[in-house]
């Protein structure tokens, strides 16, 4: 398991566990802790609607990388005709260098699995599956006996809390590509069919698992739904930015250290970036100037140091060309080559994309063959605008939100590290010394970019 960073101690914590707690499957200890207290409240004393409504004025998002209103999708799933409806909690984990939705799993079993009896109440379902990467094998145990103690206690199961309401639980052990992360390629997964995006409308709350109703969730936003029904809408909505609130798992990679941290939402990127301070080693060169700071995965963005106090928030992240999107936020000195870290993203970009449409399989793939040639000092003259001009094709005709974002390395790194990306284009120099542009010989002894 990755490590934890230490954070400040005005730093609200809602989806990781107290640091003593020594077995997060002792339900004993959990309960203790305030575990199920909100699936009490909920199906004792709130109606569905009331569960959607307290959720929706907590502002809760989904931590998935899109945002969208989580109230909001159970009060659509709730009105979707039908008696049979299901709720997918997405724990796969899609981006392979994060892992955050692992550890939150390994060390909040509790509150993942109450988020989702919450969830299930909330839009009349029976039926809940939890898909886990197939190699997390100690998430997969650690959830399965926080299932089975959960059924013992009454929690779930076949009237839970003697209220007539049953909910099975089921872990479903997924592996795949990148795209399991969107939410209608994980549905097809779930039901033994080719991963590939789905057409929206309609949207699965609609029309989801198996043809049903299907709510589908990143684990943190289930996890974050049992604070708020025990502490308030009002409360939830006071932590993190104004329009994002909450918190939420990162985590940062680069020559200062890594590991995984709660923060809330709205934090400048310059303050979480300062946690990896503390875990600096002496004699190491861990203190050279920072470049760039990826934000968003293999599709986040670039982005350069004075804009360093951008909130960490999602509207805030899209304002600049980058995104929440797995988590990840990776620092890189002045060591890095922007182009090359472009080429490598937008290459595993293309090599990740399904394949379903044209901008996908065959745009995607031009545009990683253009950023390969201006990195290696091969381009063609017009290479720049030919970029700018496929990646702003992909997103404008795009199915899924993986070919939109598949842009974003490349773009940004256009965007703020064109001083860089010339030297590569027009000189065939890489001033990082990384790269390994090609120079020929003319006449007189001179040298240009081949």
């Amino acid at each position: 398991m990755t490590a934890l960073l230490k954070t400040p101690s005005a730093w609200p914590r809602i989806l990781l566990p107290d640091p003593e707690a020594s077995d997060p499957t002792d339900l004993d200890a959990a309960v203790r802790a305030g575990a199920f207290d909100g699936l009490k409240t909920a199906v004792r004393a709130m109606t569905p609607g009331q569960i959607a409504t307290t959720v929706g004025a907590a502002g809760l998002r989904g931590r998935g990388g899109a945002g969208f209103p989580t109230g909001a999708k159970w009060k659509a799933a709730a009105a979707a005709p039908g008696s049979t409806k299901y709720v997918v909690a997405n724990g796969y984990g899609a981006d392979p260098s994060v892992q955050t939705d692992r550890t939150l799993l390994e060390l909040a079993p509790y509150a993942v699995l109450e988020g989702m009896a919450l969830a299930a109440y909330a839009i009349g379902a029976g039926d809940a599956i939890v898909a886990i990467r197939a190699d997390a094998t100690e998430a997969i145990r650690r959830f399965e006996a926080a299932i089975a103690a959960a059924e013992d206690a009454g929690f779930i199961g076949s009237d839970v809390l003697e209220t007539g309401w049953s909910l099975t639980v089921t872990v479903r052990p997924v592996q795949g590509a990148y795209m399991l992360g969107e939410e209608t390629v994980l549905l097809k997964a779930l039901e033994g069919k080719r991963g590939q995006p789905e057409q929206r409308p309609p949207h699965p709350s609609e029309r989801g698992l198996f043809g049903r109703p299907t709510v589908v969730h990143n684990v943190q936003t289930l996890a974050a739904v049992p604070w708020i029904m025990r502490h308030g809408a009002e409360a939830y909505a006071a932590i993190g930015a104004k329009d994002s609130p909450g918190t939420i798992l990162v985590q940062l990679r680069g020559p200062a250290g890594g590991g995984i941290a709660e923060v809330p939402l709205g934090t400048p990127l310059k303050a979480i970036v300062g946690l990896t301070a503390g875990g600096r080693r002496a004699n190491t060169e861990s203190d050279r100037p920072i470049k760039a700071v990826l934000v968003g995965g293999p599709s986040g963005g670039f982005l350069p140091t004075d804009l360093l106090d951008t909130p960490y928030d999602y509207d805030s992240l899209r304002a600049v060309d980058a995104h929440v999107g797995s988590g990840s936020i990776v620092v890189a000195d002045d060591r890095a080559c922007i182009v090359d870290l472009a080429r490598l993203l937008t290459r595993f970009c293309a090599d990740q994309a399904c394949g379903k449409t044209i901008p996908c399989r065959i745009g995607t793939r031009r545009l990683s063959e253009v950023v390969d040639r201006i990195a290696v000092g091969t381009p063609k003259p017009t290479d720049a605008t030919l970029a700018a001009d496929l990646a702003s094709d992909i997103r404008g005709s795009a199915l899924c939100d993986h070919e939109r974002l598949a842009t974003l390395p490349a773009t940004s790194a256009m965007r703020y590290f064109r001083a860089e990306l010339d030297d590569h284009l027009l000189r065939s120099t890489c001033p990082a010394g990384v790269c390994h542009p090609i120079a020929v010989a003319v006449a007189g002894g001179a040298h240009r970019g081949a």
